[in-house]
């Protein structure tokens, strides 16, 4: 049986892959084997940290609503207990732009849930 030559899909395959690693250091952006190897673990990454944004976020924006709603003697566990007592749904997201943004509708909202706190 003759030899094929893989020649072309070889070189694309290859090609692809120093593509994405364009900018990296050293040899890893030259040389296909370690330019692979590095491919391989920054989209790893890439998949690993694209839930840990979500994560940090969240994190973020509690520690924001937290840190305003002490302004008006709320822990941040009150508040949210306060707005789903008071039936206020509004993401934490929201809440921290507001509480950035908005110091007077962040604090008719602190007034709302402890109104629905102590009934």
């Amino acid at each position: 049986m003759p030899r094929t030559k893989g020649g072309i899909v070889t070189r694309q395959r290859r090609k692809k892959i120093l593509k994405l690693a364009k900018g990296y250091f050293g040899s890893k952006h030259t040389l296909y084997r370690t330019a692979n190897q590095q491919v391989m673990k920054s989209l790893s990454y890439a998949y690993r940290d694209r839930k840990n944004r979500k994560r940090e976020f969240r994190k973020l924006w509690i520690t924001r609503i937290n840190a305003a709603a002490r302004m008006y003697n709320l822990s941040y566990s009150e508040l949210i207990y306060g707005l789903k007592l008071a039936s206020i749904k509004i993401n934490r997201k929201m809440l921290s732009e507001i509480a950035i943004n908005d110091a007077d509708g962040f604090k008719n909202i602190c007034s709302q849930a402890k109104k629905a706190i102590n009934k």
